[in-house]
């Protein structure tokens, strides 16, 4: 099977395209062509790709010129931004939606009635847990994602700030928003955390190993349940999340979920660093929780199938 994956909005290295989905195409033998910004991230594309660069957020003239090259010879395309919907070519594949963005439910069903949609019930949200994360430490709490507004960037650094005295440090590990980078550039020089900046996801989750908690941070308009908790319950860590987790922290027992205000996120964060106890069986909890249901290996063989059928092409099985 040929397979062209696009997006103009995410990373070329983005966990959920490039480290799941492209990958689990790869290792079964299928032939992928990514269209991504590799040239605005500064990416160089990964062995054993057809890379086709478009700009970030290209107008849906160029956005339809780079997937024309992309879908030649291709059985399927996949998109991960919902605005290529409406730029794709007259003369074009199968194509599947994979729902990255909050949207309602008519857009998804809209789109239901011509192409494949990929939601969460569809392939699930997973990450890769580690086999033997080492223990909850007690000297700094760590975010790993995006950082915006939305996501409670100004929370976070009035967090750091609080935490100095008492010895925690805050590592900051994603990329962000323009008109904030300021604020963490401001808070990065002065001492009250560390920012990293855009890290691949692999290093990422290494990163996070032996911290406090895994935050989880996001106001109102954030709907979903950020993967980034995943990510932290497969390394071991306790979760500190605002409601938006609390149906994966609550069922697995394996963190706190408190409203987005600095003294709620500050003062679990001191409760889980007075109790060792506590925080080693929180982060217990979450990692048998993450082997058991979100560890991406065991849904790989199911989503190549899907894309295999989609494509109209034999199933076979997942290479492991």
């Amino acid at each position: 099977m040929r397979a062209c994956v696009a997006t103009t909005v995410h990373h070329p290295e983005d966990a959920r395209i490039m480290h799941r989905q492209i990958r689990a195409l790869l290792d079964a033998g299928h032939e992928v062509t990514y269209v991504a910004p590799f040239t605005y991230f500064n990416v160089t594309p990964a062995m054993g790709l057809t890379a086709v660069d478009v700009a970030r957020h290209a107008s849906p003239g160029r956005a339809r010129g780079a997937l024309r090259r992309g879908v030649r010879g291709a059985d399927l395309l996949i998109v991960h931004d919902h605005r290529l919907l409406r730029a794709l070519p007259h003369r074009r594949p199968p194509v599947v939606w994979d729902v990255r963005e909050q949207v309602s439910p008519r857009q998804i069903a809209r789109a239901g009635r011509r192409h494949q949609v990929i939601t969460p019930a569809v392939v699930p949200e997973a990450t890769l847990v580690s086999s033997s994360p080492p223990p909850p430490g007690d000297t700094r709490v760590v975010h790993i994602g995006r950082l915006s507004a939305e996501r409670g960037v100004t929370e976070l650094i009035g967090l750091a700030e609080r935490l100095v005295p008492h010895g925690v440090r805050l590592d900051l590990i994603g990329s962000a928003a323009r008109e904030i980078r300021p604020l963490l550039r401001d808070a990065q020089r002065v001492g009250l955390l560390d920012w990293f900046g855009y890290v691949p996801n692999r290093h990422a989750l290494r990163m996070a190993e032996g911290a406090l908690a895994g935050l989880s941070l996001a106001d109102d308009t954030v709907r979903y349940v950020p993967t980034k908790i995943m990510d932290y319950m497969g390394r071991g860590l306790p979760v500190i999340t605002t409601p938006q987790g609390a149906s994966l922290v609550e069922g697995a027992g394996c963190g706190l979920v408190v409203p987005l205000e600095v003294d709620a996120v500050l003062n679990a964060v001191l409760d889980l660093k007075e109790d060792p106890v506590r925080r080693a069986k929180l982060g217990e909890l979450g990692h048998v929780e993450a082997r058991m249901r979100h560890h991406w290996p065991d849904h790989a063989a199911a989503f190549v199938r899907r894309a295999e059928s989609w494509a109209g092409v034999t199933t076979h099985a997942l290479a492991v």
